[in-house]
Parts: structure tokens; sequence; C-alpha cells
């Protein structure tokens, strides 16, 4: 019983996190660009950067620099990325940069809490972002 009660409120907790993150997903956000940011997950290697100026995209897939268009729009939280090109290293865990590119062309939304960069496809959350 002790812990049936433990899974549901940890369910109803997951659940209710999720719901107050993404019920700012389509709204109008902060104009992210000339601003710089660092994943925030821990990955093995190199942490992925994705630097935003007003049209284009830079950074480091956690092996390789990246470059790409960007379509932002501000009033309804639009993030679009297309064109990206990267150099062509080889490192031991290509997987994470594999992994990070895919993410970020899926992306369609974003959030800004604080310092802190949100991307989303639809209510997906994609990648998070910690603001350098």
């Amino acid at each position: 019983m002790k812990n049936a009660f433990l899974a549901v409120f940890a369910a109803a907790a997951m659940v209710s996190c999720s719901t107050m993150s993404t019920s700012k997903v389509g709204t109008s956000q902060v104009n992210i660009a000339n601003t710089k940011w660092t994943l925030a997950d821990d990955v093995k290697g190199k942490t992925p950067t994705l630097n935003v100026e007003s049209n284009k995209i830079t950074g480091n897939g956690g092996c390789n620099s990246y470059f790409g268009e960007l379509s932002l729009d501000p009033t309804a939280g639009n993030f679009a990325v297309k064109n990206v090109g990267a150099t062509k290293m080889a490192c031991p865990n290509m997987e994470v940069e594999s992994n990070y590119f895919s993410m970020l062309n899926e992306a369609t939304k974003y959030v800004v809490n604080g310092n802190t960069l949100e991307l989303y496809k639809g209510n997906l959350l994609l990648l998070k972002f910690i603001k350098q």
C-alpha cells in the first residue's frame, strides 16, 4: 500500500512538473538573438554549445564545430534551424553529437526561464541549455 501511494505521488508530481514547463510553449518569449548557451545535460566528452545570432547559429556539437540558418520568432516562441553543416573530425563518442544535431533540427519552439533555454518539438522537450 505504501509503495502504491509513493508511485501515485511520484507520477502526479512528474505530470505537474511537465505541465508547468510546457505551459509557456508557443507563447511570446524573450528574444535570444546574440546569446550563448551550453547544453545542461551531462554528456560524455565535450559539452555541446549553441551560439544564437539574429538569423544563424554556430557552436560545438561535442566534437565538431557547426553552423546553420535560424528562423526565430519571439512573439510566438518559434525556433527553426535549417542547413546545418559541420566540420568532419572523428571523435570517440560521435553518438552524442549525432543525437544533438538531430534534436536541434527537430526543434520548433523555445522557452526561456531566467538563465535556461529549452527547445521543444511541439510540447516535447528536446534540449535544455544554460546561459553562458
